[in-house]
């Protein structure tokens, strides 16, 4: 068994933990291996250890390694920037770092001009950190309305990044982002059906899992450092 297996098989056991902790199913859970520092060797090992996800955040790269690995499920995890998006419309099976209203009806245009619909997540910040990209709560609602008028999008639900920091003091943001998420869900607008929360890396993923997220992102647990 490669290093990458090993790790893999790890994660999944914390993550079969800390669903039973929560009183959920572990196949509830999608783990997405974040490829962004590892080459296609580790891609390759994380295939042949079961990973069917994989998240790259910077287009270039996104682009290569779904070119070499078709058969893999990729994420646009990244800042995705509007004259790049397509690029990753119609390669993406979900693009989580929806940051703006600008940005959602680019997406929409592109896909209705290929023929496709693509998934997205909104990213929120509910940490309020300069540094975080994100929507807030009123923001996130506007964009959910609008996208109503957009046949080129699926939006799918939230996103967040919260603090590098010990998990517990980082709880509320997850929390929060199941606020919002609910509160949203619980508008019941037309065609709309929220069911994913991308939330929890490495450091938090655990916690993450316990205030409800159903998609973790996970790179150095994975591939190591």
């Amino acid at each position: 068994m490669s290093q990458v297996a090993e790790r893999y098989e790890s994660v999944r056991r914390r993550v079969r933990d800390a669903a039973d902790a929560a009183g959920r199913n572990a196949d509830d859970i999608l783990i997405v291996a974040v490829a962004k520092t590892v080459g296609p060797p580790e891609v390759r090992a994380a295939i042949a250890a079961g990973v069917t996800d994989f998240g790259e955040n910077r287009v270039q790269e996104f682009v290569a390694k779904h070119g070499l690995f078709p058969e893999a499920r990729w994420h646009f995890i990244g800042t995705l920037q509007s004259n790049k998006v397509q690029h990753v419309v119609g390669k993406a099976c979900l693009i989580h770092s929806v940051d703006s209203l600008k940005l959602l009806e680019r997406i929409d245009r592109v896909a209705r001009a290929l023929g496709v619909v693509q998934p997205v997540l909104f990213e929120v910040n509910v940490s309020g950190e300069g540094s975080k990209h994100g929507v807030d709560r009123i923001e996130a609602e506007e964009m959910l309305r609008a996208s109503l008028e957009m046949p080129g999008v699926e939006v799918r639900g939230l996103m967040t990044m919260a603090p590098f920091a010990r998990p517990e003091s980082v709880r509320w943001v997850f929390r929060d982002l199941h606020d919002v998420f609910e509160s949203l869900a619980a508008m019941r607008f037309n065609g709309v059906e929220l069911t994913e929360l991308s939330m929890g890396m490495t450091n938090d993923f655990g916690v993450a899992i316990e205030e409800g997220a159903t998609i973790v992102r996970i790179g150095r647990a994975i591939f190591g450092r």
